[in-house]
């Protein structure tokens, strides 16, 4: 199985071993990671599973379609090159290792 890592708020890595179906989004859910909220369920509506792709994975990713870029838009936490909705990374279309990080906080404090 593909091994996708978390560097989480305190820079401790949850590594997971995912299977190539559903999302990012629901692979954190599903593994209770910490930080990535997914209010709308990954309809792409809310931006609470605002990531940060790792520099390295950016170029290896789909492109943000216009309605996660516009999310993006509007993410509580500053919007950087390797932002990225979870939800809309399909887990088949990942590479192994995947690094991303969670945001200190997806809501106005």
């Amino acid at each position: 199985m593909p091994k996708l890592y978390f560097i989480l708020k305190d820079d401790s890595v949850r590594t997971l071993d995912v299977a190539p179906e559903g999302s990012v989004m629901t692979a954190a859910l599903l593994n209770n990671v910490p930080g990535v909220e997914a209010e709308c369920g990954g309809c792409c509506s809310c931006a609470t599973c605002h990531i940060y792709v790792e520099p390295e994975y950016i170029e290896q990713l789909p492109a943000a379609d216009e309605a996660e870029s516009e999310l993006l838009d509007f993410v509580h936490a500053p919007r950087q090159p390797g932002s990225r909705l979870a939800c809309q990374l399909d887990l088949a279309a990942i590479p192994d290792g995947l690094r991303v990080r969670v945001p200190v906080t997806q809501h106005e404090p």
